[in-house]
């Protein structure tokens, strides 16, 4: 049975990360004058500095105006908001999040998703809204599991709220729990703004050919923190659980390395949210439980998705695949649309686009 849920934030914990961060022992200076050997040294003190002095942390709050709860389901306590919509008749839909995201990415688009004729929409493309912390992630137990055991609790907690027929929507990792829901019955159909598929195409088009290369230069430069979690977690998580600077850089680097700015990653999302982000981390101590998401999923699955799918995809997200492309692994692909702007954070870079695109897809399979 679900409990209701708020987030409390202890006056000690933020006087001890006040503390940490006047502590913190810096490293020189990279010996470039761009972000290739990680996120530039100004800019972290900067982020830090205002982290311990200017930060309102209100992320905590800004969450609790929503409807959260905990709930035991299948021996996992999983913490998910739920948002009911106006609309009798609107479609359930699971939200599902990744890596270095949460809940809060998602804060922007419940309104309009919920009840959109408030918003200006139509009542028509209304959905009840179920978005749950990932375990290992946020206020949800921190066991390291397998997608398709993720898959399987997120089925068992939707058909617990009474939501028989639903649909589902996910970015990086929660892309994959949203391809492995695909496999259940109770699935009206699934929409993706991350979707890994066979790139190497013969007779590639231009846009298919760069899209590739810049995949195989995220490999090349971009991909050691994927490598990192997926080897030794634990080893990682002892900096970033003890230093908030280490967590601070850890995250940060993400939101310049998979946004769509204008070189600066606070073109794409302001400071207030990238702190929000870091400090959800940072007082729930997820550096290592949330990193072990890669220890146990290190074998991507390409496997074929069946249900009637959706897929968005935005300019500076990691993989962008080709409609064609996108069809050898979505084999009921009814919706494709390809973004003029907007990264990784799809939801929070983009949320009216966001939304957008997810009532397009889901119009065809209500």
């Amino acid at each position: 049975m679900a409990e209701p849920f708020q987030v409390a934030l202890d006056e000690g914990d933020v006087a001890d990360l006040r503390e940490r961060l006047r502590r913190t022992r810096w490293p020189e200076a990279e010996t470039v004058d761009d972000w290739s050997q990680g996120v530039p040294l100004g800019y972290v003190r900067e982020l830090c500095r205002d982290w311990g002095e200017e930060y309102d942390f209100g992320f905590a709050r800004r969450l609790n105006v929503f409807p959260q709860f905990r709930a035991t389901v299948d021996g996992v306590g999983l913490h998910f908001l739920h948002l009911r919509s106006p609309e009798a008749d609107a479609l359930p839909l699971v939200l599902t999040h990744g890596w270095p995201g949460s809940v809060l990415e998602f804060l922007d688009v419940l309104g309009p998703l919920t009840d959109p004729a408030r918003y200006g929409g139509d009542p028509a493309d209304a959905f009840h809204v179920v978005a749950p912390s990932l375990p290992g992630f946020g206020w949800s137990d921190k066991p390291a599991l397998k997608i398709a055991r993720v898959a399987g609790l997120w089925d068992e907690l939707m058909t617990s709220l009474g939501y028989d027929r639903y649909g589902a929507q996910g970015g990086d990792w929660g892309a994959a729990v949203t391809n492995a829901l695909a496999r259940s019955s109770h699935v009206a159909g699934v929409h993706v703004n991350f979707a890994p598929v066979r790139m190497d195409f013969d007779d590639p088009t231009p846009e298919e050919r760069q899209a590739l290369a810049d995949l195989q230069e995220f490999r090349r430069t971009g991909s050691g923190y994927s490598a990192q979690q997926g080897t030794r977690p634990q080893t990682l998580g002892y900096g970033l659980t003890d230093s908030p600077a280490g967590q601070a850089a850890w995250i940060a680097e993400k939101f310049w390395a998979w946004t769509d700015h204008k070189g600066h990653p606070e073109d794409a999302v302001d400071r207030q949210r990238i702190l929000d982000a870091i400090s959800l981390y940072w007082f729930t101590a997820t550096a290592a439980s949330s990193a072990r998401m890669y220890w146990e999923n290190h074998d991507r699955d390409l496997s074929t998705v069946d249900a009637p799918a959706g897929i968005s995809v935005f300019p500076k997200e990691i993989v962008r695949p080709s409609r064609r492309q996108a069809e050898q692994r979505y084999t009921d692909l009814r919706w494709f649309e390809e973004l003029p702007v907007g990264g990784h954070f799809a939801a929070l870079e983009q949320p009216e686009l966001f939304v957008e695109q997810v009532r397009g897809f889901f119009r065809l399979v209500r």
